[in-house]
């Protein structure tokens, strides 16, 4: 079978990833490898509007080790993308600057329709049929994602500026949070994603939740009680929303180093692990779904495919 080597970038607002896969005859990805790094280039932009220079620094050094893995494997095509923070940034030219001087190629600043689009396509290339439609939801750092589709067909897709760090630096402040500004938190959601989650599936058509991202895939390992993080094992797992509820406020009730105790919790998501929880399970109780599907796979499958 003929083969491609491609590479996906995916940077976001809390971490910048890389895939390297070969896509066969049938269009499928073959993984070679995954690497995440949490740099958190978001920091502070919602207040400041800016990217800072240390968080421009922190994702120069993740971008020269991918660059040297592109070039190990002898990779043929390289795709590389950019989402909410990028997007919000008065310095984004800085950004790009970066990114052209250290990869050899300039990042592609995504609309967020795009970057919902691209989520989509990602999961749904590996879960199994479902002959009703599906609503995705992909909560990244600074935005959520809200896709509705049947197959691999994409009816409707919206972004929301509402995500992990975006929430963490408006509303949970202390540590643990208090009650007050998870209550906070939760009136942002419902007042900015409920909304648009209505316009992305305002009949209720949907009848299958899908979620991505570390946000979601975390929140799996954790009710599932892994000793380690597991994609395998978190890949494909349905939560019911009791589960989703539990974890939420266990993650809300514990500290900072209760949660960066987790086995399953990659240290750079401890902080804003609440944040991201909160926006996954306000979304199942505006949705009326009562169980969600976890896929590790997402804008990065996405990305590497259409490269």
């Amino acid at each position: 079978m003929i083969t491609r080597r491609v590479a996906g970038i995916d940077c976001g607002t809390n971490s910048i990833r890389l895939l390297i896969a070969d896509v066969g005859e049938d269009g499928r990805l073959r993984d070679v490898l995954r690497r995440m790094e949490v740099v958190r280039l978001g920091e502070g932009v919602d207040r400041t509007g800016r990217l800072s220079e240390a968080a421009l620094e922190r994702t120069r050094v993740a971008l020269a080790g991918y660059t040297a893995e592109i070039r190990e494997h002898a990779v043929e095509s390289v795709r590389m993308v950019a989402t909410s923070a990028s997007r919000d940034a008065a310095n984004a030219a800085d950004f790009t600057a970066m990114v052209e001087a250290t990869l050899g190629r300039a990042p592609e600043v995504i609309t967020g329709d795009e970057e919902a689009r691209l989520s989509f396509t990602g999961a749904v290339a590996t879960l199994p049929a479902h002959a009703g439609q599906r609503l995705l939801i992909d909560i990244g750092g600074g935005s959520t994602e809200f896709v509705r589709g049947t197959g691999a067909l994409v009816a409707a897709a919206i972004s929301v500026d509402v995500g992990c760090v975006r929430m963490t630096e408006r509303h949970l402040r202390s540590d643990p949070p208090r009650p007050e500004e998870i209550d906070a938190a939760v009136a942002d959601v419902t007042g900015v994603a409920g909304g648009e989650l209505a316009v992305a599936d305002p009949d209720r058509a949907a009848t299958e939740l899908v979620a991505v991202a570390g946000t979601a895939t975390t929140i799996a390992g954790i009710a599932l009680g892994l000793p380690a993080y597991d994609p395998e094992a978190i890949d494909g797992t349905r939560l019911t929303y009791e589960q989703v509820a539990k974890t939420t406020a266990d993650l809300a009730a514990a500290d900072h180093a209760a949660r960066l105790a987790i086995p399953v919790m990659h240290p750079g998501r401890a902080d804003v692990i609440v944040g991201g929880a909160l926006v996954l399970r306000t979304v199942m109780e505006r949705s009326g779904i009562d169980a969600v599907l976890i896929s590790e796979h997402d804008i990065l499958d996405g990305i590497a495919l259409s490269a």
